[in-house]
């Protein structure tokens, strides 16, 4: 059973916060005001968090200034990583440019075209009212170049799904609140979306959520898939389909082992084990196994009953992964066992 932890959990700041926050400390020093210990930024819903700066370095023409994510209690690779703003004057407007850890994007299907640097549009807009403020304020013209630098963000880019993407050479700066909100799913199923968006843009014609590392391997060997094809759809199957259900894909399977799988095939569309359980005595009648019902595992079901079970689940696996889609997508099920042996296929 989870716990919950007996104190509210901590929230932090998103990289495009950390971002702006540093692009307003290195106006500060490039129009004149010098270098600030802290600075406020106002969010897209009005909040003024304030953030220190850690990093400062300035040139002729130009000022570097970095803050230390925070993303308070939320298993965030980011988590302490140092976001540098550069910013001097250009030519006309504003002009973003990635630095050393931020990625390019070089796919079609995510908020940025392909050729820009992977700063998502929110935190650009919150760069872009700052930059517009301040030079309002203090009788500056608005043109700055602003390039975010993340140092490690290369090596952490890896832990993230940016490979898979097309964003190439580091991390993504991202953002839609400014607001890092702990253990968050959304954030989870927002990069299902995004994955999903990708495939489409690039006519993938098949695509693959998996409950992990180890059935995402088997089912990408099964078929032959190229990386973006593949979603992380961890625990979350049911807001992977409901996503496309309404953005097609013409052919999607669904690989799990096979607890995770006999959840789904009982019905429920959230896999994690703190928000759905097996029922073993829904079970034990199903199958006509009494003994069942006393079990703890869904494999040690499958290490008694045998195929007849990991059967079963891939074909009611299958039938609840149909009613979330339109009858004109094919979808298939594959079952697995923790070494990544098929168990049981339906649909194929």
């Amino acid at each position: 059973m989870s716990r919950k932890p007996d104190t509210p959990l901590r929230r932090g700041w998103t990289t495009g916060a950390c971002a702006t926050a540093a692009t307003r400390a290195a106006l500060m020093g490039l129009w004149g005001e010098g270098r600030p210990d802290k600075v406020r930024i106002t969010l897209p819903k009005g909040e003024r968090p304030e953030f220190e700066i850690a990093h400062w370095e300035q040139g002729e023409g130009w000022v570097a200034a970095g803050v230390i994510k925070d993303a308070g209690d939320d298993p965030d690779v980011t988590h302490q990583a140092m976001i540098i703003a550069r910013v001097r004057t250009s030519d006309g407007g504003v002009v973003f440019r990635a630095g050393i850890g931020v990625g390019m994007v070089t796919m079609p299907g995510l908020p940025i075209p392909a050729g820009e640097p992977a700063i998502n549009p929110v935190p650009r807009q919150m760069m872009h009212e700052t930059v517009d403020e301040m030079a309002k304020r203090l009788s500056q013209h608005p043109d700055v170049e602003i390039e975010i630098s993340i140092p490690n963000g290369q090596a952490l880019a890896q832990k993230t799904w940016n490979p898979r993407l097309g964003i190439k050479g580091g991390l993504s700066i991202l953002g839609t609140t400014g607001i890092v909100r702990p253990f968050s799913c959304a954030a989870w199923i927002a990069s299902i979306h995004r994955g999903v968006d990708v495939a489409r843009a690039d006519g993938l014609n098949h695509v693959a959520g998996c409950t992990g590392a180890t059935s995402e391997k088997t089912v990408q060997n099964l078929y032959d898939m190229p990386d973006h094809a593949m979603m992380d759809m961890g625990d979350f199957a049911g807001g992977m389909l409901k996503y496309i259900a309404k953005n097609p894909v013409p052919h999607v399977t669904i690989g799990g082992g096979i607890g995770k799988l006999t959840k789904l095939a009982q019905g429920a569309r959230d896999l994690h084990s703190g928000r759905s359980q097996v029922d073993f005595e829904a079970l034990a009648e199903t199958l006509g196994e009494s003994d069942v019902k006393y079990m703890n595992t869904a494999l040690q079901v499958y290490e008694v009953v045998g195929n007849k079970f990991s059967q079963w689940v891939a074909n009611e696996a299958l039938i609840k992964m149909r009613a979330m889609l339109p009858a004109d997508i094919q979808s298939d099920i594959v079952v697995i066992d923790r070494k990544g042996t098929i168990l049981a296929r339906a649909g194929a």
